[in-house]
């Protein structure tokens, strides 16, 4: 262990340290050009405002070597100097090389000092490199939370439908790999909720989320992904949804429908939260189920887009179709899905009304012979019909 210099010695050593500082700053922007091909290719700008937290930092090591105690100000003192855009431009990593390559100019010009000089230099080296990590570290946390809060603030957005002409520059700075297609999945809140692991499950799935949190409701935003593997297969929302479910508390899972780009997300939005308020309503509703399987439920609570889809999806494309599909599909709901009564009150063959049916499918989607699609088949007629569009068309019985 060196032993401590006296106070001449010490007060020389500063006079001399103060001499050669123009010198050193200018050797050390040298080297760094030299050594770190990153530092050489930035723009004049930066690269002066590098140059400028070695030159801050040398000047600091001989205010700290006159005063040891002074640690507590360093990282304030060697970084004051940079433009706050400067942390944004260099990683921690890139930080660390650069006091490196300054310490060993350092040393190197000083040596034949003495060891007391260079156990300063390396201790004094030491306090920087932690004082340039909390740095980074306060920056990387205040970044995650103003992206948390940009975030909320995005989701808000589309789950109000209130898009604006700054949203896509907030979706930008968000980092948004999304491209086309997007649907929205709400559910309830876990106990404790892993942002970190459903953003995995996303980039596995080849999707990207955003995650929003609106009480005790978890919203995540879902949009494909430029992903760049050939072997990572397209998955169907109703897909992604099922593996993104356990992310997710305990109770109901809508997704809504796809829209086309993540500006038109609102629909989808609009279409899950008024899924999710009526989910409870069917007993046996799978998790996820799609918000539009929801749709009988929806209307009867009010939901304008619920029967605005009802009318647009199923009554208005069967009526265009033909009207005998109407009193078709109105006979069988009303005799109960009996293709015998049915056939009886139209006056047909049943293989007739089953021809009949499969053409409601084929024109519309939806398949009257299941229970769950009659509902919806059954509720699409009556909005349709109390709407006024075409009157209802039945054939009278047989008196």
């Amino acid at each position: 262990m060196s032993e401590r210099p006296t106070a001449q010695e010490k007060a020389e050593t500063l006079a001399w340290l103060r001499r050669i500082s123009g010198d050193l700053a200018t050797t050390t922007l040298r080297r760094l050009e030299e050594s770190l091909p990153w530092y050489a290719e930035m723009p004049p700008g930066r690269r002066s405002a590098v140059g400028l937290v070695a030159q801050s930092g040398i000047s600091s090591f001989i205010d700290w070597y006159d005063d040891p105690g002074s640690t507590s100000w360093i990282a304030a003192d060697v970084f004051a100097s940079a433009p706050r855009e400067l942390l944004r431009s260099i990683s921690l990593t890139q930080t660390l090389q650069l006091i490196r390559v300054t310490v060993e100019t350092t040393e190197d010009r000083v040596a034949g000092r003495g060891n007391g000089l260079r156990e300063s230099i390396l201790h004094y080296s030491r306090e920087v490199a932690f004082a340039a990590a909390d740095v980074y570290a306060r920056a990387a946390e205040a970044r995650g939370l103003w992206d948390a809060r940009l975030e909320a603030l995005v989701v808000d957005s589309i789950l109000t439908g209130e898009a604006d002409e700054e949203l896509p520059s907030r979706i930008a700075a968000l980092g948004w790999h999304g491209h086309g297609e997007v649907a929205v999945l709400v559910g309830t809140m876990p106990p404790q909720l892993d942002v970190d692991q459903v953003r995995r499950t996303a980039r596995k799935l080849g999707v990207d989320v955003l995650i929003g949190v609106q009480g005790s409701r978890l919203v995540l935003v879902i949009g494909r992904a430029e992903s760049g593997r050939d072997d990572l297969e397209e998955l169907a929302f109703a897909e992604i949804a099922a593996r993104l479910e356990p992310g997710f508390g305990a109770g109901h899972l809508v997704l809504g429908p796809t829209a086309p780009a993540l500006l038109d997300a609102g629909i989808s939005a609009r279409a899950a939260l008024a899924g999710f308020a009526v989910a409870k309503s069917w007993r046996h509703a799978p998790r996820p189920v799609d918000a539009d399987d929801l749709l009988p439920e929806r209307a009867l609570a009010g939901d304008p887009l619920a029967k605005a889809t009802l009318i647009e999806r199923i009554y208005r494309p069967l009526q265009a179709h033909s009207t005998d599909l109407v009193t078709t599909l109105w006979s069988y709901l009303d005799n109960g899905r009996s293709l015998e009564a049915t056939a009886r009150e139209l006056f047909v063959h049943p293989n007739t009304v089953r021809y009949r049916l499969k053409r409601v499918s084929d024109v519309i989607g939806w398949d009257a012979t299941g229970p769950r699609e009659a509902l919806i088949l059954q509720t699409a007629l009556i909005i349709g019909s109390i709407g006024g569009d075409v009157a209802r068309r039945r054939v009278p019985r047989r008196g």
